[in-house]
């Protein structure tokens, strides 16, 4: 069995490597899949300040934990610590000083350098990738979980006894084939869809899935052309697992990944202003770092990005005109 001491001084490797099958991109499966509950049987009971929820802001599926963080008002009890926009080929993500780059933290509990060191605190035999988000319990020394579409309902729910809005939910019970049924195509064709395109490393791989990708576009343009929101007039979790993408998409990639059958700006009127709706929402802009994702992409990715030329284009600006409507 691999000791602590010997996790901790191997290299972290592969950590922005890909596999590919027929030049297809496979994203890997979390393996952290716990939950935080009342449950007497589960080691993992909601607390105050027992959870540590680690992010990047340059990540799309991070980002997801990061707004429902904010949404529900939990910044008080469930601390949170950002990861350097940059993440290195040989070990990782790393931890910075917001002296050296603005908007990130030291690791805040046991004094890391590189997030693959927490991975090995909780599994010192973990061979997987170190991805974020992480949802640490600081009480048993371990991760709880690390797949995001898991840790957003975590947090619509868990917390709500601290929660600045307690009873609303993301996931409403008479939604939720409606939304489970987007989240099915919208993930496997927009979210993952741009990175099958980016990193595919042959023509087919990267034809069809641009084609899939652009045609779910198309297929959100309608639905948006509609409802204000994916389910209609409810502003749900699909929202919001879409939302870190498109907001990505014209500044990244459009071009970093080759997306480049069109632009959300000139394109796509209906997505743009749906985004742009909830970028506006309360507690939504404060999650944003342009900064940390241009960086992120450009410079970390030496395969697809050689020159690490960053490009100074934010995107279209999601704060006017004014478009969203507070229900009073």
């Amino acid at each position: 069995m691999t000791t602590a001491a010997d996790a901790d001084s191997r290299p972290a490797g592969q950590t922005i490597e890909w596999k590919t099958t027929n030049g297809e991109f496979i994203r890997q499966v979390s393996s952290f899949r716990s939950t935080i509950s009342t449950d007497p049987a589960n080691p993992f009971q909601p607390e105050a300040d027992r959870y540590v929820l680690y992010i990047s802001h340059a990540c799309p599926w991070a980002h997801r934990a990061a707004i429902v963080r904010s949404l529900k008002g939990l910044q008080h009890v469930l601390p949170l610590a950002v990861v350097d926009w940059h993440l290195a080929s040989d070990l990782g993500w790393h931890f910075s000083s917001p002296d050296v780059t603005p908007g990130a933290t030291e690791e805040p509990l046991y004094g890391f350098k590189y997030l693959h060191e927490l991975y090995y605190k909780a599994n010192p035999d973990y061979s997987a990738r170190f991805t974020v988000p992480v949802l640490w319990d600081k009480k048993l020394g371990t991760i709880v979980n690390n797949e995001s579409s898991e840790i957003i309902r975590i947090l619509n729910t868990a917390f709500d006894q601290w929660s600045s809005a307690p009873g609303v939910t993301y996931y409403p019970e008479h939604l939720r084939p409606q939304i489970d049924a987007i989240n099915s195509w919208v993930y496997d064709t927009v979210n993952n869809g741009v990175y099958k395109c980016g990193f595919a490393t042959t023509q087919a791989a990267y034809a069809s899935n641009a084609a899939a990708l652009f045609a779910s576009l198309a297929r959100l343009e309608s639905i948006l052309s509609a409802t204000p929101y994916l389910v209609g007039d409810t502003f749900t979790e699909a929202d919001i697992r879409l939302f870190t993408t498109i907001m990505r998409f014209d500044p990244v990639y459009h071009t970093h990944f080759k997306c480049t059958s069109g632009t959300i700006a000139h394109d796509y009127p209906a997505i743009l202003n749906w985004c742009r709706r909830v970028y506006q929402m309360p507690g939504i802009k404060e999650t944003v770092n342009m900064v940390h994702i241009r960086h992120h992409y450009y410079v970390s990715h030496v395969k697809i990005n050689p020159t690490q030329i960053v490009p100074l284009w934010d995107g279209p600006d999601l704060a006017v005109p004014a478009v969203f409507e507070p229900r009073v």
